[in-house]
């Protein structure tokens, strides 16, 4: 897997580079298709932005959190992350064992 930390008008200091590569490894470890993930931390304000592109065989899934706290928002990032791909394994699976359940009637 690759992954890719960048920050925009914010420092990427190594404290929250360690703290989003351990998060992100959750949510890596439900899905084994997982090729890259790009990662864009910023700040606007007094909001704190975390965004994530992650790069799955057949789709790319983005998803973006902002809070007041950057930790909170990388947080809430990989919740929102893990529920996406959690739904986008289950969809893969269903329709794969679906393809497979097709039994020819006896004639």
């Amino acid at each position: 897997m690759n992954l890719n930390i960048t920050g925009h008008h914010v420092e990427v200091t190594d404290a929250i580079r360690e703290y989003t590569t351990e998060k992100l490894d959750r949510v890596v470890r439900h899905f084994d298709n997982v090729t890259s993930v790009s990662v864009i931390l910023s700040v606007d304000k007094l909001n704190q932005k975390a965004e994530a592109t992650v790069h799955v065989r057949g789709k790319d899934i983005h998803v973006e959190s902002i809070d007041a706290d950057l930790y909170a928002a990388v947080d809430a990032l990989v919740d929102k992350l893990s529920r996406q791909v959690q739904k986008y394994k289950e969809k893969s699976n269903a329709h794969h064992h679906d393809s497979h359940k097709f039994e020819v009637p006896e004639a």
